[in-house]
């Protein structure tokens, strides 16, 4: 039987309002944890007034050995 492990990782959007996140920052994460055998499974963002991004919410699971 496959057994899952889960990890939430949250980038905070920056600017004076929220809304801008680092791409290549965002990259280096998400390739930190997919060299460690972490699959991306949902990303969303969380929002603030008027459609601002506050921050960045990614999952991700790998199956344990």
């Amino acid at each position: 039987m496959q057994r899952w492990e889960y990890q939430t990782m949250k980038v905070e959007a920056k600017g004076l309002l929220g809304g801008v996140v680092d791409a290549s920052a965002l990259d280096v994460l998400l390739n930190k944890l997919g060299s460690q055998g972490w699959n991306l499974v949902s990303v969303f963002d969380t929002n603030m007034l008027h459609g601002q991004s506050r921050e960045i919410v990614a999952m991700f699971k790998r199956e344990t050995v």
